[in-house]
């Protein structure tokens, strides 16, 4: 249990910092044996635990002390943390850079392997620890794992992801590190774009911004003014024109034979981030002006395609013009929804020797205001965001970033005055260059460097693909659909089993029907019992098993169309197209995210030392 006590000590430390938890019923022995045992000396804040000895660094000593990274303090002197220059693949193939071991003497002096006081089949130890371990957490008022992870705030993996082998963390700011309310962020955005729509000549004098119109995770049809949501294969489920939904038998008579395919993005525009929807709100709308014959006959013969440029470009205006931000800058309480756990989520990940990286493509004027906005305040006095990250980089330039290299400036004055460089250095602040620059300043690369974002393509897919960096994305509506999940769970239960004695039923009928036509060629039916019932009896059993599957259709339909309501009403859910099968979301998250969350502060409730594992995949087989 030497990682409970680690643990129990580093929560000391943090008491200032953070708050106190529920009251629950009093420590058990064996927690106040543990705090009882505590050490009293307390180190400096944001001072690093250990220091990397391995043969490559200038701190590199002789003998044993040189082969692993070791902690300093004589009260930590029985551990040793493993040097990425003795790493090795555990049996997960994952590094064992950063695990924490006993040290050797300490393992001599416990005999041998520690068998004088740990002997016995691991089984039977492993259960016993288990058992007090999930006790202590309890009583330290700390949730579990895997309590955390069936919740709305949980971390779900789909690589497995040893964090302690992580040197390196960096972040997207905007929806990542600072999450905007997004009634008030993208509604704003809607209204300047559209006020540049109406200095165009187009009408929209009547229209209003509406959030529920679209999610995350939906496709722009630029060809034929459509929304839709296709399953992981590309195949389209639901669509919308304008803002009217499409039934199913049109859904299929227009998609029928074709296939989402977004590498084709003349036609397909994905919805990456919460940033997309204020532009699939108006474009939506404006393809219902189209379609009435609302749109003045001087803007041009507009296609669909045409229109949605006219949109994106009203508002890139809104963006690039400066007016949405310069509000957001001065009144950043409307906007920003604070989160007072993340800044402690990313102190915590500091201390533990990861160095953050911070890495936007807004500009440095809008990024330290808001950074100044979300963190300071809940930050230790003596400490401001700047303090957190080793490097930050503002107007990155995304995806370029992880694919080419502009040039590199550092910002030198508060007020933003920049001068070239052609090096980055620990604790800068720079604009521009690229993620092989930051490799090289670090030192660092590939699977070592962990990237958060909340732009599937921008953040997530490019610095996977091209740089092979791990990958962690953030999706702030998984929240609201977990909770969903939860309450229509009963609802679902009784469609799953309309749907099972369907099944039954309907396995029957088939069989009835295949005895029927064996017996209409004069050929024997699959069983003798089969070959000599009465055809009045085949016929009325047939009838009968009929009605039911009709009348279960009649059921289960409606059920079905309604099924992600409580999410969507016209979606359904984000991570699903249909009862079983995923979205193209959800196809795209798996694809390229290691991990994936609903904000970076929940983090904090799995140490910055925690080994995510992929789960198990459901495998459903369908009867034909």
């Amino acid at each position: 249990m030497a990682d409970a006590a680690e643990l129990v000590r580093l929560l000391r430390l943090r008491a200032a910092q953070r708050p106190s938890p529920p009251q629950r019923p009093g420590p058990s022995p064996r927690a106040q044996r543990l705090l009882r045992a505590l050490p009293r000396r307390r180190r400096p804040p944001l001072s690093l635990r250990c220091r990397a000895l391995d043969a490559s660094g200038p701190a590199a000593v002789e003998g044993e002390r040189g082969e692993e990274d070791v902690f300093e303090d004589e009260e930590e002197s029985y551990f040793s943390v493993t040097s990425s220059g003795l790493s090795q693949v555990d049996y997960l193939g994952q590094s064992t850079r950063g695990d924490l071991n006993v040290r050797r003497e300490r393992l001599e002096a416990l005999g041998g392997n520690g068998e004088s006081t740990l002997h016995g089949p691991i089984e039977e130890i492993a259960w016993k620890e288990a058992e007090e371990a999930e006790t202590l957490l309890h009583d330290l008022g700390i949730a579990d794992p895997f309590s955390v992870r069936h919740s709305p705030r949980g971390i779900f993996c789909t690589r497995t992801l040893n964090l302690r082998s992580i040197s390196v963390i960096g972040y997207d700011m905007d929806y990542t590190l600072i999450h905007y309310n997004v009634m008030a962020w993208e509604g704003r955005a809607y209204d300047y774009g559209m006020d540049n729509l109406k200095s165009m000549g187009f009408p929209v004098d009547d229209l209003k911004f509406d959030p529920d119109l679209v999610i995350r995770g939906l496709i722009i049809d630029k060809e034929k003014g459509n929304l839709v949501k296709p399953d992981r294969f590309g195949y389209i489920k639901r669509a919308m024109h304008g803002t009217q939904m499409l039934s199913t038998p049109s859904v299929s008579e227009i998609y029928g034979r074709e296939l989402v395919d977004l590498r084709k993005e003349s036609r397909w525009e994905f919805l990456n981030t919460l940033f997309s929807v204020s532009e699939a709100v108006m474009f939506m709308q404006m393809v219902d002006k189209l379609d009435q014959g609302l749109v003045p006959a001087e803007l041009g013969p507009l296609d669909y395609k045409g229109l949605y440029n006219a949109v994106s470009k009203a508002l890139f205006r809104a963006h690039v013009e400066g007016q949405l931000k310069r509000e957001i800058m001065a009144e950043p309480e409307r906007f920003v929804e604070p989160d007072p756990e993340l800044p402690l989520a990313l102190l915590d990940q500091k201390e533990a020797g990861k160095k953050l990286l911070l890495i936007t493509n807004s500009d440095y004027h809008y990024t330290n205001k808001m950074m100044n906005h979300a963190f300071n305040r809940f930050l230790p006095n003596d400490v401001s965001w700047r303090d957190l990250f080793e490097m930050v980089i503002v107007s990155a330039r995304k995806p370029e970033f992880f694919q080419l290299s502009h040039p590199l400036y550092e910002v030198v004055t508060d007020d933003g005055l920049m001068r070239p460089c052609f090096k980055a250095n620990s604790g800068g602040l720079y604009s521009g260059g690229s993620a092989q620059m930051v490799e090289k300043s670090l030192n660092i690369h590939g699977d070592e460097i962990l990237y958060v974002g909340d732009h599937i393509y921008t953040d997530v897919s490019q610095s996977k693909v091209h740089l092979r960096w791990r990958t962690a994305l953030i999706c702030r509506e998984l929240e609201d659909e977990f909770d969903a999940l939860v309450q229509s769970h009963g609802q679902k239960e009784k469609l799953v089993a309309l749907i099972q004695q369907k099944e039954i039923v309907g396995d029957l009928f088939n069989q009835l029907r295949l005895a029927q036509q064996r017996r209409s060629n004069s050929r024997p039916a699959q069983t003798l019992a089969a070959t000599c019932m009465d055809d009045q009896e085949l016929t009325e059993s047939m009838q009968k098993l009929l009605i039911v599957m009709q009348r279960l259709d009649e059921k289960i339909g409606p059920m079905l169309e309604s099924d992600g309501e409580l999410f969507n009403k016209r979606w359904g859910w984000l991570s699903r197209a249909g009862l079983w099968d995923k979205s193209h979301l959800t196809r795209q998250i798996e694809k390229y995210a290691d991990i994936y969350t609903s904000r970076v502060s929940n983090f904090l409730h799995y140490t910055p030392f925690m080994y995510f594992q992929s789960q198990e995949q459901d495998t459903r087989y369908c009867k034909n």
